[in-house]
This record gives structure tokens, C-alpha cells and sequence, in this order.
């Protein structure tokens, strides 16, 4: 019960590593708003689990942030834990990228995320011990071919989130972000399981030579999210099973 007491809200919720985090945060105690996309199943989802309320919304649309927000507060009166962790990813070379692609992908991964966490700012303060943990990516640090617009959306949100954490740090709120590796997710999943090849190699990638499970990273977003986490903040948390490290 490391969150008992905590009201949270959790983005991108209805698969991979927003729905297993909001899970383990209700089983820790956590009253949650989880938020997606509607027609992604996310009543089915999270069915059964006493402690999660959901809401179908993108991240993206006019006055989604507010709107969240506004959820939350109606229906816990409080606001503790702010994991801004839908996101999409594009792949085209630069010169060949279609603006639409590149505007959608700044406009979910990194622009959604900042007005999130404007409007969760007064309530983050207000709580006591605010949390905001966003998601970014190892590609915050690295690069691929085709990833201009994830990789700069996502070093996007690991700036926000230093810059964030030293304006909010005098009011007891903390930033941090994680940072996924080769995750099996229901983004990935189905390009893994095409092409099982392309799995075996991401995996012995790996220190520990295995794919990352969205529950890996609902368990460093716990950390992120409780008590135990109060003097870190503006960090980088690579949960990538040591994928990072001969690169």
C-alpha cells in the first residue's frame, strides 16, 4: 500500500505500460483516472478493478488537459500523481517525413504532456508531494534511422521534465521520466510477433537477455510515483534491461 491516499492519473492506459501501471498503482493503494483512446478497450481493461475510473479521450484533441484534469478532480477531489505515458511513434527518413506525421507525433508524445502537466501543476503543488513521471524513451538519448520525430519528441520530454522538476522541486512536487527499452507492448508486440527474428535480436541486446514487460516499468513508475522517490527528481530512469549500454 505504498500509494494508500494517493489520487493519480495515468495516460495511454488501456495496454502495455500505462495499463500495467495503473493496475499496480490501484493495487498499491492509488485511486486512478485512467485515460485512452476510446474504441482501445479500456473499460474492458481495467474491469473489476475497484479503485481505477476511466476515461476515453485522446491526449491530443482541444481542451483534452483541462478536461482530464477537471475528471480527476471531480471524482477524487485531489490530484498526487500525474504518469503522462500515451505516446505514438512514426518512422520515415527526414527528407521523406509527411508534416501530418511529424505534427502528430510532437503533438501526442511531448505537447500533450506539457499541457498536462500545466494543468496539474496547482494541484500537484497543492497535494504536498506531487509526482509527475512521463514517459520518454532510450531514444531521449540515442537515434535510429526514420525516428526524427520520435527521437525529438521524446529528448522533448526529457527536457521538459528537468526543467519542470527544477520549478516545482521549492514546492515539494517532483519530475522524473523513464526511459523503456525494447518493450513488448501493444505497440510492439504485434511487430514481434511477425517477426520473431527481429524479438531474438532486441532481446540478447539486452544485459539480462530478454524483452522488457510492461510490468518492469510499472514498477519503476511506482518507485517514481511513493515516498520512497522524494529526493530524486529531474532524472532519467533507463528501464531497459541494460539494452543502452554497449552503444
Amino acid at each position: 500500500m505504498r500509494l494508500k491516499g494517493k489520487c493519480a492519473i495515468v495516460t495511454g492506459a488501456a495496454s502495455g505500460i500505462g495499463a500495467a501501471s495503473a493496475t499496480l498503482f490501484a493495487e498499491e493503494g492509488a485511486r486512478v483516472l485512467a485515460v485512452d483512446l476510446p474504441g482501445k478497450g479500456l473499460a474492458d481493461v481495467h474491469a473489476g478493478q475497484g479503485n481505477i475510473l476511466t476515461r476515453e479521450q485522446s491526449v491530443a484533441d482541444d481542451g483534452a488537459p483541462a478536461a482530464i484534469i477537471a475528471a480527476a478532480l471531480d471524482a477524487f477531489g485531489r490530484l498526487d500523481i500525474l504518469m503522462n505515458n500515451a505516446g505514438v511513434a512514426s518512422n520515415a527518413l527526414a527528407a521523406e517525413m509527411k508534416d501530418a506525421d511529424w505534427d502528430r507525433t510532437i503533438a501526442v508524445n511531448l505537447t500533450a504532456p506539457f499541457k498536462l502537466c500545466r494543468a496539474a501543476i496547482p494541484h500537484l503543488i497543492a497535494s504536498g508531494a506531487g509526482r509527475i513521471i512521463n514517459v520518454a524513451s532510450v531514444m531521449a538519448e540515442g537515434t535510429d534511422y526514420g525516428l526524427a520525430a520520435y527521437c525529438a519528441s521524446k529528448a522533448g520530454v526529457a527536457g521538459l521534465t528537468r526543467t519542470l522538476a527544477l520549478e516545482l522541486g521549492k514546492f515539494g512536487v517532483t519530475a522524473n521520466y523513464l526511459m523503456p527499452g525494447a518493450i513488448r507492448t501493444g505497440m510492439t508486440g504485434p511487430l514481434w510477433d511477425a517477426r520473431p527474428d527481429v524479438a531474438e535480436i532486441w532481446a540478447k541486446k539486452s544485459a539480462v537477455r530478454r524483452l522488457g514487460r510492461p510490468l518492469d516499468l510499472a514498477r519503476g513508475a511506482l518507485f517514481l510515483a511513493s515516498d520512497d522517490s522524494e529526493f530524486v527528481t529531474g532524472q532519467g530512469l533507463a528501464v531497459d534491461g541494460g539494452l543502452m549500454l554497449r552503444v
